[in-house]
């Protein structure tokens, strides 16, 4: 019989065009949505796609779906939910391959994951509270700012009134803008269609166009004689700060540094995000209300604990994590070795780091890490090597990660740290580091792979200059000696950022979640406004004017994204220079016209908690 290659554009390749566009769907599902929704569309694309030859999956599944639709809409007894255990534990062990095994799991994971939304559906016959589709933009955001409105008010070119829509719940929009790992783009509905919408490169366009500190603030409310102290001039004090004097209450903001700005100052390098940038939003900040401050003041010895306590109706602590971390081994201590958040503050501060002709090596895959690794590049090191266990454990965003390999930087995976070497010349330094190489195991439960150590040697880089990128700390000692609750390094406070057995006491951002980002520090910083204004007697709202455009349904025809472009790599990495260049008007006219307005169209599938 003759023989003959697959024709182009046959049959598999067509449906591969289908379900490439039919994948993004997955990626979007919204928040909020019922989580037995969500495994039951899976176990129907199981299903379809199951061969029917082995009964367990081929009659199984069937059998599985019409148990989870009956809970879903609360039509079954008290045992219904055994029945579906058994049934997938059934599946799972008999079943012939992976297609009816992985349903299975699938159905049992979800009985793991959600128990209580099971129980809700089968003995209330409805989800549990609050469950509803969302917008998911606006939901995603820690701060939940209106995106959809400032979008449509950046189409029209109403650039200052994007600003107060930003500012009714971050008061950082330029550096938001900069710098931002925008969560908000991860369920952009539009991406079912083509790509998500480029939300912070659309409120770069903004602040770039009408500086921050042009743009006046709300009127604040009359004075109400109460006073708060924030301790900490970072993102989640100056949100903190911006919104409690908003609200009429006297602020007055202490940090140890010179200026404020925490770690958007002297963790973020300049090249990211400009500090003329930073200051326009300060400055508005600042001019908002009766705020004052007190820079280069030391908590526990410029001023104590009990002092802050009685001079203040209430404090905010929102100190950041600004000490780097070391790993717990020999050498670690030497002169040539840096944590990452170290020398990135060094450098803020003007310190001169002359890295020429220096082979620097760099342990650590956070968004830290890349920033000390693409300023090395800076400083002319002669080669800048990162080490990491897997690319799947860095957790910094892919286009940090892309923008450094462009310039440079070299990444080296599935290595772990051995040891270091002294430097048997001059014991204060270390001369090379040690690694081991590594293979690929198992996924761990939370679906990570896990690696262990390969038989190949060890390697030895020789190295000049070691950056640990292993995560940064709180220094809460003087708070933990003054009755401030503390626990293993970070202060104790609730959701509603309430410090344990501290009453008027209120603490956010990294300092009680660990090293995470400015949008969450600044989501931090407003729910504690919130809080502590209910505290001191007051429940203030702050009513906006500014006026959305009206919504009007979209065509959804596939447009590509509009990417904000970079200075070339050869170029940027000599000096430290903004990378990013500004859409032009007609790019963010088009970006901006992407937006579907999910606030007023797609969103609310349920009714009263039913699935319908």
């Amino acid at each position: 019989m003759e023989k003959r290659l697959s024709k182009r554009g046959n049959m598999n390749d067509r449906m591969d065009i289908v379900l490439n566009k039919f994948k993004s769907r997955m990626t979007s599902y919204p928040p909020g949505m019922c989580p037995l929704v969500m495994y039951r569309s899976i176990l129907q694309m199981s299903m379809n796609q199951s061969c029917g030859k082995c009964v367990p999956c081929r009659d199984g599944l069937v059998q599985v779906l019409r148990i989870l639709d009956s809970i879903l809409i609360g039509d079954v007894s008290g045992d219904a939910l055994s029945e579906l255990e058994s049934l997938c534990t059934m599946i799972s062990e008999t079943a012939d391959c992976a297609i009816g095994i992985v349903a299975a799991n699938t159905i049992l994971d979800s009985i793991k994951e959600f128990p209580d939304e099971y129980e809700s559906h089968i003995k209330h016959r409805r989800c549990i509270e609050n469950v509803s589709q969302t917008i998911p933009c606006e939901t995603l955001c820690p701060a939940h700012v209106n995106v959809p409105g400032y979008i449509s008010l950046i189409h029209n070119e109403d650039y200052k009134g994007a600003i107060k829509v930003i500012r009714e719940k971050n008061p950082l929009p330029t550096a938001c803008a900069y710098i931002c790992e925008h969560p908000c783009e991860k369920k952009c509905r539009r991406s079912i269609i083509d790509q998500p919408i480029n939300i912070r490169g659309l409120k770069k366009y903004a602040v770039d166009e009408v500086y921050a500190d042009t743009v006046e603030t709300p009127e604040p409310n009359v004075k109400t004689g109460k006073s708060v102290g924030v301790v900490g001039g970072g993102p989640s004090g100056l949100t903190a700060a911006y919104f409690l004097a908003l609200m009429g209450h006297s602020v007055t903001i202490y940090d140890e540094h010179e200026k404020l700005g925490g770690m958007l100052r002297y963790g973020i390098p300049e090249y990211r995000l400009p500090k003329e940038m930073l200051d326009k939003d300060i400055r508005a900040i600042l001019n908002s209300g009766d705020i004052e401050t007190c820079v280069s003041t030391r908590i526990g010895k410029d001023i104590s604990v009990e002092e802050l306590r009685e001079k203040h109706n209430a404090l905010y602590l929102g100190i950041g994590a600004q000490l780097g971390n070391r790993m717990k081994t020999d050498n670690v201590n030497c002169s040539n070795v840096i944590p990452a958040a170290d020398f990135l503050q060094n450098i803020a501060k003007g310190e001169k780091h002359d890295l020429t002709g220096k082979h620097v090596v760099l342990i650590g895959g956070g968004n830290v890490a890349m920033d000390a690794a693409r300023t090395a590049v800076r400083l002319h090191a002669e080669t800048v090597n990162v080490f990491t266990r897997k690319r799947d454990d860095m957790t910094a965003l892919e286009t940090e990660i892309v923008s450094a390999m462009q310039e440079g930087v070299r990444f080296r995976t599935l290595l772990s740290f051995l040891h270091l070497e002294q430097d048997k010349e001059d014991p204060d330094k270390i001369c090379a580091v040690w690694l081991q190489p590594q293979i690929v195991g198992e996924y761990d439960s939370f679906g990570m792979m896990t690696t262990e150590h390969s038989s190949n040697y060890p390697y030895r880089f020789k190295c000049d200059y070691l950056i640990l990128g292993v995560g940064q700390r709180s220094d809460v000692s003087v708070f933990e000696n003054a009755g401030i609750s503390v626990d293993r390094g970070r202060i104790k406070a609730d959701e509603t950022c309430k410090v344990f057995e501290n009453p008027g006491v209120y603490s956010g951002g990294d300092c009680v979640t660990g090293p995470s980002t400015a949008i969450n520090a600044i989501a931090a910083g407003q729910v504690a406004a919130h809080n502590i204004d209910e505290y001191l007697g007051y429940h203030h709202k702050l009513v906006s004017d500014i006026k959305i455009p009206e919504a009007v349904p979209n065509k959804c025809i596939p447009t590509g994204r509009t990417e904000i472009e970079e200075r070339d790599p050869f170029e940027r990495k000599e000096d430290f220079k903004d990378v990013e260049l500004p859409m032009t008007l007609e790019e963010a006219k088009r970006e901006s016209g992407r937006c579907l307005r999910c606030d007023h169209f797609g969103c609310g599938c349920m009714e009263g908690g039913r699935c319908l």
